[in-house]
């Protein structure tokens, strides 16, 4: 059987290339490790201040909307929690590395 459109044999295959390994000195494109725990320390900086001017808002009666002032607190909890773990997390990692080092 044979569909159309595909070619009878496969002698005109090319071998895929494997990618080329960065070298160790081979500059990496993207920011650094500190540049991304500072951007998310930011984030989550912004969202619990978008927070706290909704529920100040809701509490000075400038508007009625506490159901988005209640997700933008939710919001800014569990990213702070997230950020807290991750901290976490890495601390731990580090007493580790520290532990194989004596």
């Amino acid at each position: 059987m044979r569909i159309e459109g595909m070619p009878s044999s496969i002698s005109n295959l090319q071998p895929v290339q494997r990618p080329a390994e960065p070298s160790a000195d081979a500059p990496v494109a993207g920011p650094s490790f500190g540049e991304q725990v500072k951007d998310a320390v930011e984030h989550i900086n912004d969202l619990q201040s978008n927070a706290a001017d909704l529920v100040e808002k809701v509490a000075t009666g400038q508007t009625e909307d506490v159901h988005k002032a209640m997700i933008a607190m939710e919001h800014a909890s569990l990213s702070f929690n997230f950020g807290l773990q991750v901290r976490n997390k890495a601390l731990e990692a580090y007493q580790e590395i520290m532990k194989t080092q004596i």
